[in-house]
């Protein structure tokens, strides 16, 4: 999508939910579900239709690590970094994944298919290294085990 559909795609978003009690985060995940991620500079569009700074709107979407602003892959891949999960091998997972997909954490595999990023705890300590696909969080995740939800998602 180009800025000006993106724009509109915004401008009817904010119109709609900015009365709600709240209206930022409904928004916010409004525009990333229509769009994929929430573009730089919707952030303007957001701030004046809620009468909020540029400042308070970005701090919001760079707070929490599920708003993306750029384009991810089709599918996201979410390793756990936290030391529990780093404490049963995460970082040899995180390196395996990376060696697997030819990318670095934080990067998208070449043809689109997987971006994988970091994150600071899935809540599941006690079953790690944890990985997250899309909303399916799995547990005890080895190289090969990664490498079958790979197969799953149509590889990269």
């Amino acid at each position: 999508m180009n800025t000006s559909v993106h724009e509109t795609a915004v401008h009817e978003i904010v119109a709609a939910k900015k009365d709600m009690p709240g209206a930022l985060l409904p928004i916010l995940h409004e525009i990333q579900h229509t769009i994929g991620y929430i573009p730089a500079d919707c952030v303007p569009v957001i701030a004046v239709g809620l009468n909020l700074s540029r400042a308070e709107v970005h701090g919001v979407i760079s707070f929490y690590p599920h708003f993306y602003s750029k384009p991810m892959g089709k599918h996201v891949v979410q390793i756990c970094r936290a030391e529990a999960c780093q404490a049963v091998g995460a970082r040899a997972l995180e390196a395996h994944v990376q060696l697997s997909l030819d990318v670095q954490t934080g990067e998208s595999t070449a043809d689109g298919n997987v971006t994988v990023e970091p994150v600071y705890c899935l809540g599941n300590c006690a079953c790690g290294p944890s990985v997250r696909v899309g909303d399916d969080v799995y547990a005890r995740v080895t190289p090969e085990r990664f490498d079958e939800l790979l197969a799953e998602l149509g590889g990269s």
